[in-house]
Formats: structure tokens, sequence, C-alpha cells
């Protein structure tokens, strides 16, 4: 009798003839087509490095390391890679504990086979001293449950975390300049990984006598097939690695055929794999931006509206020249023009024009036009009212001619000062008046 396993699973035969009599007719248990395959999903970690994969009801963790390390004597300017898979009895009651199985040993070679021989690393960029230092990466393959196709669960979560991984810089420094000094993080910005291409494994199960071909074979099609295939393709259709297991023969027919399906599904897991870690590295960059407070410039503020009055004092005086050369029929009309723009629009530096009212505007120029001559003495200084009173009194007293003439003179060069004359101090302007009527 043979010997079994406490904790192994088997299939009852009348199980195993429904699901190769339902393929006859291209069914499968979960309703799929032979071609088709399950729902993928694809999640990141709070780390770079870490991925999640969901396949149907198949779930991988992976996890990517980095370390310095002695390059290999034959290729002394190439980094390392290497893949470890680690198998829990959570995922399947036939896994054991701390002992490696074929199921394990296959599956890391596997997915090592399609990562190493395509070159689909550059190990080259992974080196840091010739012969001396190198990174070596690590990728960690942890089943978390076993759904079945363990193999291209495994191999997309390699891949999306090798695409999300940034190892730390590094540089040469010390007395002799050798020595490696490894950055944080908060240093310096870690890098990423160079990949030439993503090499995508599909696997292919052969269930019965007649080999009928099926996609990403479940729990219980791994159960009752005679043989499965592996292909490993990118997208330009480049053949990276092929695995057949299994004692049952495959048709070079049969080969080629599973080689164009495996094309197609490499190219349309390859376009989520490369979405789930766009949007992984958006959400990363957007948790790094500090947003600050604009610095506001106050010069160029306070140069802005200085430059607007000067534009606006030379149109005033131009405005002045114009109306000093008119001639006086045209006096009216200018006026008229004059208190239509007064009233319409405020000029554009005033910084309260926006509050003043057209109402009061025409009330105002109309006081003024009414306004009396003792109002705009009154409004006059007191300095300039003192001096207009004098003169009247000197015309009082002296009736003579003498006096009337010198008088007049008196009139027309008070006429003529400027403002700088009526600023002069009082007791100055006595002493010219005195001066004048002495000399006289």
């Amino acid at each position: 009798m043979e010997q079994r396993l406490p904790n192994s699973w088997r299939m009852t035969v009348n199980d195993k003839n429904f699901i190769q009599t339902a393929l006859l007719s291209d069914l499968r248990t979960d309703g799929r087509g032979p071609f088709d395959y399950r729902n993928l999903t694809i999640q990141f970690g709070s780390e770079d490095g870490s991925s999640e994969v969901q396949l149907g009801q198949t779930r991988v963790m992976g996890f990517v390391t980095s370390q310095l390390v002695q390059p290999y004597r034959d290729r002394p300017n190439e980094g390392t890679l290497a893949i470890f898979t680690e198998f829990s009895p959570m995922a399947d009651p036939s896994f054991e504990v701390g002992r490696t199985g074929e199921s394990a040993v296959e599956l890391g070679r596997i997915v090592d086979r399609g990562l190493r021989e395509s070159r689909a690393i550059d190990t080259e960029s992974l080196c840091v001293v010739a012969g001396k230092w190198v990174w070596s990466i690590r990728i960690d393959l942890h089943i978390l449950d076993n759904g079945g196709n363990l193999v291209d669960a495994a191999n997309i979560a390699a891949l999306a975390a090798l695409l999300t991984f940034r190892r730390p810089e590094c540089t040469l420094g010390g007395e002799d300049g050798q020595a490696v000094i490894i950055h944080p993080p908060e240093v310096r910005e870690p890098l990423p990984l160079i990949v030439h291409h993503l090499p995508v494994a599909v696997t292919f199960a052969f269930i019965g006598n007649e080999s009928r071909v099926i996609v990403d074979p479940s729990h219980f099609e791994e159960a009752v097939m005679g043989g499965k295939l592996t292909a490993t393709l990118n997208t330009n259709g480049d053949v990276c690695a092929i695995q057949k297991a299994g004692g049952e023969g495959v048709m070079q027919s049969v080969v080629m055929q599973c080689l164009r399906i495996a094309s197609v599904k490499a190219a349309d897991i390859t376009g989520k794999i490369r979405k789930a870690v766009e949007s992984y590295k958006t959400k990363r960059d957007l948790k790094k931006i500090k947003r600050h407070p604009d610095s506001v410039d106050i010069s160029k503020d306070m140069e802005k509206p200085e430059l607007k009055i000067e534009k606006t004092s030379a149109r005033q005086s131009d405005d002045m020249e114009i109306e000093s050369h008119s001639s006086k029929k045209d006096e009216r009309s200018l006026r008229d023009s004059k208190h239509k723009a007064v009233i319409g629009g405020p000029s554009s530096w005033d910084p309260y024009s926006k509050v003043a009212d057209a109402d009061e505007l025409k009330a105002s120029l109309a006081t003024q036009a009414i306004a009396s001559p003792d109002q705009k003495m009154d409004a006059m200084p007191p300095e300039q009212q003192q001096l207009n009173v004098m003169d009247q009194s000197l015309r009082d007293a002296d009736a003579s001619p003498s006096l009337s003439v010198a008088a007049r003179a008196g009139e027309e060069k008070n006429k003529a000062k400027t403002l700088l004359d009526a600023m002069k101090p009082k007791h100055k302007r006595k002493k010219k008046n005195l001066s004048n009527s002495d000399g006289s």
C-alpha cells in the first residue's frame, strides 16, 4: 500500500472525470474559456520593492533587497541576481516547513531563467568598483495562497517588485579614493534598476488523452493534467525561456500554437504591470511634494504705480499745452470735453478712483464755478492775503501820479512773482517793498 502523507490533498476519480469531460466541450469549472486568464490584481506595499499579486485564488508576495558583495571572478564588472522562494503551509497543506520541495525548486529556476538568460536586468550598471564591490539583487517570493499556476503569479510579482525597487546611491571617497560611501535616501535620491524588457511567463496545461490545451490552470486542473509548458516571452515576441514538465509528449504544432498565444497574453500582462507601476510612482511622487507660500516682492509692486503716475502726468502736461495754444473759439468745446472726461471715468493710477461717485464730482464742479472772489481770497494763504491788503492801502493813501505809477509797477511785479517768492519770510518782503517806495 502506498504511503500517504497526512497533510496531502488528492482529487477523487469522479472529479477528475468531470473536469476532463467538460474540457472536451471547451468548458472549465470556473466558467472560463480554454485560453482565458483569471482576474489579475497588482498591489504595492509602503516600501519600494514590495509587491503583492493575486491571480484568481493564487496570491504571491515579492520583496527585492540589495547589498554590496564581491563579484564573481569570471565577471568582475557585473552585479548578481538571486531568487529565493518560500512555501508556507498556510498556502497549501502539502507544503512543509523548512523543507524545499520539487515545486519550490522548479518555481525558482523558471523565474530565474527568464530574468537572467534574457538579460532583462542590466547587471553591469550594478558595478561600483570593478573586481571589488558590486550590488547583489535578491528577490524573495512568498507563496501566500496556492490557487494554481504559481509560476505566472510569482513571475509577475518579481517583475513588479523590480520595477519599483530603488537601490541607494554610493560614491567613492576616503584617503585613497577607494572607500565606498553609501548615502541614505535623505541625502541623495535612490536610483532605480535598469530594466530593458519584461519577460512574462505564460503556463499551459495538457489534459486528457487528446492533449487539450488550456491557459492558466487552476488548482483542480493541475491535479488532473498530464503535463505543462511554461513559455517566457516579452512584448516584442522574443522567446526568453521554455520549460516543459510532465511525462506526456507534445507535438511541434502544439508548441508553436502555445507560443503564439503566449505572445498575446504577455503583451496584455505587460500593459497591466506598467499601468500599476505608473500609478504607484505617481502616488509616491505626490507624497514628496512640499508646498511653500509664494513670496511677494514688494519693490516690484511699488514701482508699477510710479510708472503709471509719470505717464498720466505726462498726459496731463500735454493736455495743458494744447489748452494754452488753442484759440478762443475752441475753449468752450475743450471745456466741455474736459468736463465729460472728469465726470466719465477716473484715471487708472488713482487708488481711490473706484470709490468716487459721478454725482459728487458734478456737484463739486458746479460749486467751484459759482464761487465768489471773496471766497477765493479766503482760500488763499494768509501771507498772500496780507500782501494784497498792503497793496490796496498804498493805492488809497497816495493819489499822486508818481505813486500810482510805482504802485502799478509793484502790482506787475507781484503778478510776476513765483511760488518761491511767496514762500519767503515776511520781514524780507517788507524790506523789499520799502526799498521800492524810497527809490520812487
